[in-house]
């Protein structure tokens, strides 16, 4: 006894053509595809008929290609600027020392001798004290002083300020501040850096490029690190390879800032009828679309239309809406291949390349001769 399949394929053989091709036809909705037409998707977004206000751009000259996104600047120009690095603020670590000269108070003092006369050593003596910290209320304390308001006030200020306090109980004494640790001068920076942490702005005019150096620089590729800086309740995400490219972004960097460095890989998605679906990072920080059809393998020859070559991007409105727009190339147009060289690429744009409709009915002739391929074999057998 046959199988079902077996008896079914030797039935179809005494079927006439005239009613075996109607039914074929109908199959070919069913013929596996690897997408839409370009005809079709054409129709569709037109139509729209999921109301996402999808916009249709045909790319047949230099005026239809998006033009360059000129981001408003994130923080105000007009931010105040940072006080001068002598300042002192509260959490800052200052180094004192004090030099004397003849009877010292911080330095050893010689003993007396008779008649009440002290002997002292002409030389000058310099006593450094431990270091200081600025309390939360702005102040220090100084042994034969005692507290001393700081904050705010330059090293020369404080210096004056502890002289005058010496004054009567030392023999001209000279006074240095400097500032060892300034947190009021510093930034906190993360990421992926070489040493990341809280970091001290040798002048406070220093440039985001800058405050990355400072910290051993960046450990990813550029192409792929994203920065985002924190200032005052207000965030900036930049990509470090546009600051690098365009020294107009590279803004300064204040005090209190925030700075955290993101491995962010930029991609984009092939789909369709290309050489290869798949997503492909960008291999440079700037990709046109000319690339991204090489790095795809190009429009399928077998099944592929290079006249149906798509990018499906979602741009943002005036109002921060979502604004769906669909670029569509005809490769067989000789310019089309100059205006790809000039088209940028964004992160996750979508690359379709539709299916050739021509390649319907070949499909459909490979699947017939699949199907009746055991026929003939079988019969070339002998076997019916």
């Amino acid at each position: 006894m046959l199988p079902p399949l077996f008896s079914l394929m030797v039935r179809m053989r005494g079927y006439g053509a005239a009613l075996a091709l109607p039914i074929l036809l109908a199959g070919c909705a069913a013929i596996p595809a690897s997408g839409p037409t370009g005809g079709e998707i054409r129709s569709q977004v037109k139509a729209d008929t999921s109301h996402l206000g999808i916009t249709l751009v045909p790319v047949t000259n230099v005026a239809d290609l998006p033009r360059p996104v000129v981001a408003a600047p994130v923080f105000a120009p007009d931010y105040t600027p940072p006080a001068p690095t002598e300042q002192v603020g509260v959490g800052d670590v200052l180094d004192i020392a004090i030099y004397e000269s003849g009877i010292a108070v911080f330095g050893r003092s010689a003993p007396a001798v008779a008649g009440g006369e002290a002997n002292f050593d002409a030389a000058a003596k310099a006593e450094r004290l431990p270091p200081t910290r600025v309390s939360d209320e702005g102040t220090i304390n100084i042994p034969y002083i005692g507290e001393l308001a700081v904050k705010g006030r330059t090293t020369a200020e404080v210096e004056k300020l502890i002289r005058q306090a010496l004054r009567g109980k030392s023999q001209n004494p000279q006074v240095l501040v400097a500032i060892r640790e300034g947190l009021t001068n510093s930034v906190i920076i993360g990421g992926d850096v070489a040493r990341p942490g809280r970091l001290v702005l040798p002048t406070n005019r220093e440039t985001l490029t800058d405050v990355i150096a400072l910290a051993g620089g960046n450990r990813g590729e550029i192409k792929d690190m994203a920065v985002r800086v924190q200032r005052a309740g207000v965030t900036g995400d930049f990509r470090l390879s546009e600051i690098m490219a365009d020294p107009a972004q590279d803004i300064r960097i204040f005090p209190a800032d925030r700075i955290a460095l993101v491995k962010a890989p930029r991609s984009f998605s092939v789909m369709g009828a290309a050489g290869k679906a798949e997503q492909i990072g960008f291999a440079a920080p700037q990709v046109s679309l000319a690339e991204a059809v090489a790095q795809a393998g190009g429009s399928n020859p077998n099944t592929g239309d290079p006249r149906a070559v798509f990018v499906f991007r979602i741009t943002k409105g005036a109002n921060g809406e979502d604004k769906p727009i669909v670029y569509h190339f005809n490769m067989m147009q000789a310019s089309s291949f100059i205006l790809a060289q000039r088209f940028a690429m964004t992160d996750k744009d979508v690359l379709y390349v539709g299916n050739a409709a021509a390649n319907q009915p070949s499909k459909l002739v490979q699947i017939v001769s699949q199907l009746f391929f055991p026929l003939v074999a079988l019969q070339n057998a002998g076997i019916f």
